[in-house]
């Protein structure tokens, strides 16, 4: 394992660059020196909002508006307004300055060719021997990388203005003469830097030829960050956001309860993925636990903070609830038939592949002898075209959808007695009714389904019970450093 860590730098962080060079750059940890780093960066907070479509509203952007219609050009529109984006963001980090041309020119030409491409696919798209759904994946991929281009440069070119050996890394192949594989890809960009005397600012995205984003979508720069560490072997990771991995939301619990998390695993880690609270991406996390490299998660705002600590092996001093996350917007899919009895292997096979062509995330689901309800986080349009589609395959069965919200409690070893009729006592008694629950043998994690009326003051209501009551020095402890 060599001596440098790679650290990625979140969207919001990303939009605050005297924070970035001041926090982040200018200030690495304790004993360490400036270099010996690899700084991994994601767009713009925003950008691939405008770019792709809005992560959590749908809203859609400029490549919804291409896929959903080859004859219009509301997506030439849109692309424009994110031109008029990139240029107010420069003005805001260069003022007048011969930088400002020189970013301008950058991002203008990146912009000119995608903007090149998409109406030459539309065109070619209106003919009958070509379909833009064979297409589409590729189209997601480039608009995605421009936005990272467009904060890596930015980013480089800025630290050098201020006196700092960093350069531009361009892992997003543009214009590139062939093919090569994510691996190959980073090894030949990473061959020729030195990390004793340079600090690489590097793109979130990476072109490779099976693709990134079919995989991993909008996870796809914390799987380029983790993909970078395994490779060069990095001593370290580190992911700097706009808040600390707490034991609740502040916003939701008061921020004088919520409680920053020292240390913890790569399995809890794994189950806030899974209610789209991701301290990083579980396939990104892989990797890392794989290798045996340890993961911080730090505040880029309060750089003194050690963060939080992910490793493999750890496990809480003593058994205990370390934090209270979940999900609203979710949506119960039931399906109830008497024929399922002694053929539920059948039933959910079809189930799962009807749900995975249209795309959802399964957060969990129930299974008894003749019903099977899977708890999606999708938009209401999608989930009518799943139970439209397993109606089709069922005309006998009964279908009931609800919209819900899940409550979590997760930690690195739950085996406490008595947690469950805490929990659920804790709950009835501020009259909240749970529909549903699951506790796995694994002891990681409980989940309760609730009416979404009832999320916030559930998370607070356990949050008060499972961990409020504890003595954080010893359940919820400090990382070494």
């Amino acid at each position: 394992m060599n001596n440098h860590s790679v650290e990625k730098v979140g969207g919001t962080s990303m939009s605050n660059y005297v924070a970035v060079r001041d926090n982040i750059i200018l200030r690495p940890g304790a004993g360490e020196s400036r270099c010996q780093r690899i700084i991994v960066v994601s767009a713009y907070g925003g950008i691939t909002n405008q770019l792709l479509e809005h992560k959590k509203s749908g809203k859609p952007g400029v490549y919804a508006l291409f896929a959903d219609a080859v004859n219009d050009d509301s997506w030439r529109e849109m692309l424009h307004a994110v031109k008029d984006e990139f240029f107010a963001i420069n003005s805001s980090l260069f003022g007048n300055t011969e930088l400002l041309t020189r970013a301008n020119a950058f991002i203008s030409e990146r912009l000119e060719d995608a903007e090149r491409c998409l109406s030459d696919l539309q065109s070619l798209c209106r003919h009958g021997h070509f379909a833009l759904e064979s297409h589409l994946a590729e189209v997601r991929e480039m608009l995605a990388s421009v936005g990272e281009a467009h904060s890596a440069w930015n980013t480089a070119q800025l630290l050098k203005r201020d006196g700092i050996n960093a350069c531009f890394v361009d892992l997003t192949g543009w214009r590139a003469t062939c093919h090569t594989s994510l691996d190959e890809r980073i090894i030949d960009a990473f061959a020729s830097i030195d990390l004793e005397r340079e600090v690489p600012i590097v793109t979130g995205y990476a072109h490779s030829d099976s693709g990134v984003m079919s995989t991993f979508d909008r996870g796809y720069s914390e799987m380029i960050f983790s993909r970078i560490a395994v490779l060069t072997e990095a001593r370290e990771t580190i992911i700097h956001k706009e808040f600390h991995l707490s034991s609740a939301d502040p916003r939701l619990v008061g921020e004088d309860k919520a409680v920053p998390i020292g240390r913890t695993n790569y399995d809890v880690a794994d189950q806030l993925a899974n209610l789209g609270m991701e301290a990083i991406h579980p396939k990104a996390a892989k990797g890392l636990r794989h290798r045996n490299i340890p993961l911080r998660v730090k505040n880029t705002f309060e750089p003194d903070h050690p963060g939080t600590l992910i490793t493999s092996d750890y496990r809480s001093s003593r058994p205990c609830v370390e934090i209270i996350a979940g999900r609203k917007g979710v949506y119960a899919l039931e399906l109830f038939d008497q024929d399922m009895t002694g053929s539920i292997d059948l039933y959910d096979r079809q189930i799962l592949e009807t749900i995975r062509r249209f795309r959802a995330h399964i957060v969990s689901k129930d299974i008894n002898a003749n019903t099977i309800t899977h708890y999606l986080f999708t938009n209401l349009k999608t989930v009518r075209r799943i139970r439209t589609a397993l109606e089709q395959c069922y005309p006998d069965a009964e279908f009931d959808q609800q919209k819900v919200a899940i409550v979590s409690a997760i930690g690195s070893d739950m085996q406490v007695p008595g947690i469950l009729a805490k929990t659920v006592g804790a709950l009835a008694a501020n009259n909240i009714s749970v529909l549903a629950m699951h506790q796995s043998m694994r002891q990681v994690d409980m989940q309760f389904v609730v009416n979404e009326e009832d999320y916030e003051l559930a998370v607070k209501s356990l949050h008060g019970v499972l961990v409020e009551i504890h003595d954080h020095g010893k359940c919820i402890s400090a990382p070494p450093g």
